[in-house]
């Protein structure tokens, strides 16, 4: 049975172990207490919001969300920065569901919208993302400005 809801303190064992994952995909080095202490700031601060995916009692997946504003629209957006599903679990729907929540997310925030990028290379979330009614918006260039 699939269960969607808004992650709690009280799951941050699995929560850390799926965002582990998550990062290692991403080729960074895996670091679970690490991700346990960013995962609970990020819950007790109000900094994100973060949804996860159940099945049988187990986390399978999760999104996470950040605020941002728009100026020009004078009200806010949400980036979705982080969308994963344990691998035993893809093709399965849940990635989708968690989009939806997302979706629901900006419409109860009165938000203008959801914000995401992805690489060029990421053929399944650009079949997944357009799929979930997200428009390919490619007549602003994106740049980043990097700290070292």
């Amino acid at each position: 049975m699939k269960n969607i809801r808004k992650a709690e303190i009280q799951d941050l064992s699995q929560l850390a172990e799926l965002f582990d994952q998550y990062r290692v995909f991403y080729h960074k080095d895996s670091n679970i207490p690490a991700a346990e202490n960013f995962l609970k700031e990020r819950i007790e601060n109000k900094d994100s919001e973060i949804f996860v995916a159940e099945s049988e009692g187990e986390l399978v997946g999760f999104v996470q969300l950040y605020p941002l504003f728009s100026s020009t629209r004078m009200k806010r957006y949400w980036l979705l920065n982080d969308l994963y599903v344990n691998e035993n679990y893809r093709g399965k729907g849940f990635s989708k569901e968690l989009i939806e929540e997302s979706k629901k997310l900006a419409k109860s925030t009165n938000a203008c919208g959801v914000l995401l990028e992805t690489g060029k290379n990421n053929d399944i979330g650009n079949k997944l993302y357009p799929s979930c009614g997200f428009e390919l918006y490619d007549s602003v260039n994106f740049y980043e400005w990097t700290n070292k």
